[in-house]
């Protein structure tokens, strides 16, 4: 496996209403930082339009493999700063630019793996945009609920969508229709995190899963990506219709020459994205 660059890259940007987005490159992983901890990470149109930008960058960049995305303080976030987005003086609600990455996967979905750690209060978006992603780690302290029907509103983020996907109709049905707040063991029982750990060791093993993956060839990570999503959007039979396609793209790339032959040579392939 490639070894973790000694200094990482740190590029923090700070905007109005106190948030900050960091962003670190660590081998090929971007690391994304959510940092508004005065008001417990509470999303404002302005984050939403940087997080928009940075997965907008991973999903470009040939040079990036994959995401980590991480909240600081105790919570992830306790959802969005409702009089920024519905107030009178609100604001666009998703203001990324036209063709990004959109945070929810509402409209362009980033085609790298996504990882996401979670903590503390993880309420409405804070469940929606790690479900837009991959794999979610979660602190067992963390407290999840989406809590809109209980404002009058329902999940506009797609929980509708990806709970179901994720735990079920029964089990998403049960938590969506009585916006009850419950904790990081029920969302492992019912699928929507894949790891449970220790408080503020949550990070850390999102990173590691990241890392691990660099064992893994990047173009054939997003190509599985892309034909599980077909399957839950179109169904099985356009899935298993694109497998040719897709098993001639890859034996197409550089990096399925390079895992044959570190296959033969019974050592770690050494992947260019390529």
């Amino acid at each position: 496996m490639t070894q973790r660059m000694a200094d990482p890259q740190v590029e923090t940007e700070r905007h109005p209403h106190g948030q900050v987005v960091a962003v670190v490159i660590d081998e090929h992983i971007l690391h994304i930082t959510v940092d508004r901890v005065e008001r417990k990470n509470a999303f404002t149109p302005k984050i939403t339009a940087e997080l928009s930008a940075a997965l907008t960058r991973l999903d470009d960049d040939a040079d990036l493999w994959l995401g980590v995305l991480t909240f600081a303080g105790d919570h992830t976030t306790a959802g969005l700063d409702m009089p920024l987005f519905f107030g009178p003086d609100a604001e666009r609600s998703v203001p990324e630019a036209d063709g990004a990455v959109h945070p929810f996967g509402l409209g362009r979905r980033l085609r790298k793996p996504l990882v996401t750690a979670v903590q503390g209060i993880t309420f409405t978006i804070g469940i929606e945009i790690p479900l837009a992603g991959d794999i979610i780690v979660a602190a067992s302290d963390a407290r999840f609920c989406q809590l809109e029907p209980k404002r009058g509103l329902a999940p506009l983020g797609a929980a509708t969508i990806r709970y179901v996907q994720r735990a079920g109709w029964g089990n998403a049905m049960y938590h969506l229709l009585l916006a009850d707040e419950f904790s990081a063991a029920e969302a492992y029982r019912i699928g929507l995190v894949q790891e449970v750990v220790e408080p503020g060791q949550q990070v850390d093993r999102a990173l590691e899963i990241g890392r691990s993956m660099l064992a893994c060839g990047p173009v054939a990570l997003q190509h599985t990506i892309a034909n599980a999503r077909l399957a839950l959007t179109d169904g099985e039979p356009a899935a298993v219709a694109a497998i040719p396609a897709m098993s001639a793209a890859l034996r197409a790339t550089a990096d399925f020459q390079e895992g044959i032959t570190s296959f033969v040579e019974r050592r770690a392939a050494r992947f260019t994205g390529r």
